[in-house]
């Protein structure tokens, strides 16, 4: 414990601030009131900015113990700041969705019923549509604009207590907001931090949208937390990747596929030298083995970190020394984590068996907010059953295979639509694809792989034939699809995960 903080986060960033003050915590590329949009600060100041911050929540708008703080807004360095300031106050923060529609805004809010609505300019006329009952709307610029409120009174905060909500996507039904605690959130930084296996010197670049664990907790949070500097952008952007290369020289960035393909395909790609990265993560989705190829040739090992929003997310990694050898892995579970593959009937299956992922570790969410008073809804036994199907091999190492349901089931044989769609998307002509599954009579589901193609000449005659082609001889015949779709867009989801349900009722519709 460092000085009066009583929350162990905000003792540590204390701490920090006083061991080394001096040294770089945060190169911020949105600030408006900068000519060059450029803010710079150390760890001292980044401290004097949760203490102005964690002020103003209490003084100014009453924030109190166990009271909801939401943000709505791209990436901001005062975001990190307001969730120190939360974790000194024992508040819960609460980023939103940015790329949701009112309605679905709405939605949350009335779930979660936060006290406060932080926002940035660009979300200045939605932030009002947003109601709720108390809800007050404030510009991310009155936490920090004037001098601190005197009087400042810290409640005594327990390791246990709630920190972080964050909804999940809600492709199906209505979204459910999982409940990190504050031990939690330290307990991810460690598996972060085995992870990533910082050292002094190391520089992270964070371009994903802090509004999911994916881009706030899987390198920004834990980096800051291990005394290591982030350079932030408020939004991805292939160029302003590209050009962080030579300006800042980061030593580790996060991308998934999207973002990696969008690099790929910028005019820049090829002469932009990479020489400054020991390393790339990439997500929890599925990515092509062509990208992680792409990047191995360049010189770049490429990581993995499997998880969801439950899980903290750090469950699974593939660590950088064992990237390159082990392409397509999700990687062994971290130190904390225990992580168990179950058939159908709940029992663990053996090597190479394929069986559902289910995770046991420290920085699992506490359960489901208003979970009908449940404290661990969510989890069964201390386990989440993730609903993802894996593969381990002799020496530990997890793959994994797609979604249980997504599998196909087609004459009695297993088929996996993420084994189909790596062969897909290196097809030249496809800018994306999805693989589901569809009613047969004689063989009870087939694939059917749905693609969109791009817009130059290789793909517009890209047809049929030449998909199937293509496959051949890359994939057994049973995986083989019946049928091959051309569509202009995938359905997707906020978070841009292809929502197959959704593309399964449009292929019904369209041919039942």
């Amino acid at each position: 414990m460092w000085g009066n903080e009583t929350s162990l986060i905000a003792a540590r960033f204390a701490q920090l601030a006083h061991e080394q003050g001096a040294q770089p915590a945060m190169t911020f590329r949105g600030d408006e009131r900068k000519s060059d949009h450029t803010l710079e600060y150390d760890f001292a100041k980044f401290w004097r900015r949760v203490e102005r911050v964690t002020a103003h929540l209490q003084s100014t708008w009453g924030v109190q113990q166990g009271d909801r703080v939401a943000w709505l807004g791209f990436n901001h360095e005062l975001q990190l700041v307001a969730l120190v300031a939360c974790a000194r106050l024992g508040a819960v923060f609460l980023p939103l969705n940015f790329r949701l529609a009112v309605p679905e805004l709405q939605q949350v809010v009335q779930d979660a019923q936060p006290r406060l609505l932080v926002h940035d300019t660009y979300h200045v006329n939605t932030a009002p549509a947003l109601q709720g009952a108390h809800l007050q709307h404030t510009h991310h610029d009155s936490l920090i604009a004037t001098a601190s409120p005197r009087g400042l009174n810290l409640p005594s905060v327990h390791n246990d207590m709630p920190l972080l909500l964050v909804y999940t996507s809600g492709t199906t039904g209505i979204p459910k907001g999982a409940v990190h605690t504050q031990a939690a959130l330290l307990a991810n930084a460690r598996a972060s931090a085995w992870a990533h296996d910082f050292v002094p010197g190391d520089k992270v670049l964070s371009t994903l949208p802090m509004f999911h664990v994916g881009g706030l907790c899987i390198q920004t949070l834990p980096a800051l937390l291990a005394g290591i500097e982030v350079v932030l952008h408020p939004r991805f952007d292939p160029s302003a990747w590209l050009n962080e290369m030579h300006m800042s020289r980061p030593t580790l960035s996060l991308l998934v596929p999207a973002t990696m393909r969008a690099v790929f395909e910028h005019p820049r790609w090829a002469e932009t030298s990479l020489a400054c990265l020991r390393g790339i993560m990439t997500g929890s989705s599925t990515v092509p083995l062509a990208y992680l190829e792409t990047l191995h040739a360049r010189g770049v090992p490429v990581g993995q970190v499997y998880g969801t929003t439950e899980t903290g997310p750090v469950s699974i990694v593939l660590r950088l020394p064992d990237a390159m050898a082990r392409v397509g892995a999700s990687g062994w579970p971290h130190p904390e984590a225990q992580v168990k593959l179950i058939d159908a009937q709940g029992q663990e299956v053996g090597p190479a068996e394929t069986g559902e992922v289910c995770i046991r570790a420290a920085n699992l969410m506490r359960g489901y907010w208003r979970a009908d008073g449940e404290p661990n809804s969510g989890l069964q036994d201390g386990w989440f059953h993730s609903g993802d199907l894996g593969q381990r091999a002799e020496d530990g190492c997890i793959t994994i295979v797609g979604r249980s349901k997504d599998m196909i089931i087609s004459g009695g044989e297993n088929i996996y639509p993420a084994e189909i769609e790596n062969q897909l998307v290196t097809l030249p002509g496809v800018v994306e694809c999805a693989v589901v599954g569809l009613p047969d009579e004689r063989w009870g589901e087939v694939p059917v792989a749905v693609l969109v193609r791009s817009s130059d000449q290789v793909g517009q005659s890209l047809a049929s034939e030449a998909v199937l082609q293509h496959l051949q001889s890359r994939i057994a015949r049973f995986k083989l699809p019946r049928r091959v779709v051309f569509m202009v867009s995938l359905p997707k989801s906020a978070l841009g995960k292809v929502q197959k349900p959704a593309l399964q009722g449009q292929l019904h519709r369209t041919n039942p």
